[in-house]
């Protein structure tokens, strides 16, 4: 990979995670996310430095993958010599249509396209990321790596993705950037980047606990893990709103962590996040 496009990679992922952590966490990290991003930033070429900022004032993502010769940014077909020539990674190629640079993935996690939900009636809320399938009333892993894979095997068990190996590794890789735990006995691993499909969750309830960030004393017991295909990037900082909005408050969080089996699980998630996920 050109050095530039994977300092790129690298920038965003930083500037997202700081998103979120405005939203989930008030100023925890910020500082330190904010210098990194400034020193990265700094380190760019002065023409690359510029079109990204150009594109973060648009609010934009400044490089995106290329999933299926397609642009994940605006979704335009793009030629098979531009293609080839982003793959090879001699310098760094911009999208003709969005202008976002481009980078090429050669192994990622696939979300599996549901095609009862595109021929059935459109369902709203939360049932458009989830079913009663990716409830666990139960999760038997008792660290952070074993509920990720936990979970991510029940996703491709259910046939929502493919590679659940790799979204996996991209989840502690995450991780292990800033705890994706937030408070309220809640912890939402993600990976952003999935090929294809929409963005899909699953929950799982631990009734002993999760030692999730030994920064915390609080234990973990409400786990959400998300795939975020790159056209839903910036919603799902709204989705991650709207679930640490729901949990934080005590009677919800209660009522949830009551619930015994998936069907009532996903009754009471739907119920819960009736007014905080649209």
């Amino acid at each position: 990979m050109h050095p530039v496009v994977n300092q790129l990679i690298q920038l965003e992922e930083l500037i997202l995670i700081r998103d979120e952590q405005k939203l989930m966490s008030g100023e925890a990290h910020l500082e330190n996310l904010n210098a990194a991003i400034k020193a990265m930033t700094g380190k760019l070429p002065r023409d690359v430095r510029e079109h990204a900022e150009k594109l973060g004032n648009k609010q934009q993502s400044a490089i995106v993958p290329i999933a299926v010769q397609v642009c994940s940014g605006c979704g335009m077909s793009l030629p098979i010599s531009l293609v080839q020539a982003v793959r090879l990674a001699r310098e760094v190629h911009n999208c003709p249509n969005c202008a976002r640079m481009l980078y090429f993935v050669e192994s990622a996690a696939k979300r599996i396209a549901n095609k009862r939900r595109r021929t059935g009636r459109q369902k709203g809320g939360i049932a458009r990321f989830s079913s009663p399938s990716l409830m666990i009333p139960k999760l038997t892993s008792t660290t952070v790596e074993e509920v990720i894979e936990e979970m991510a095997s029940k996703m491709e068990a259910e046939g929502f993705v493919e590679g659940s190996d790799k979204l996996v590794e991209a989840a502690l890789q995450r991780e292990a950037i800033v705890s994706t735990a937030v408070g309220h006995g809640l912890a939402v691993p993600h990976v952003r980047g999935v090929e294809g499909g929409g963005l899909a969750l699953a929950v799982g309830l631990s009734s002993k606990g999760i030692r999730w960030d030994g920064d915390q004393e609080e234990l973990t017991r409400i786990v959400v893990f998300i795939v975020i295909p790159t056209a839903a990037s910036a919603f799902y900082l709204k989705l991650l709103a709207g679930l640490a909005e729901t949990f934080s408050d005590t009677e919800a969080r209660s009522a949830f962590l009551a619930e015994k089996d998936a069907d009532g699980m996903w009754k009471s998630l739907a119920k819960l996040t009736r007014k905080t996920v649209k």
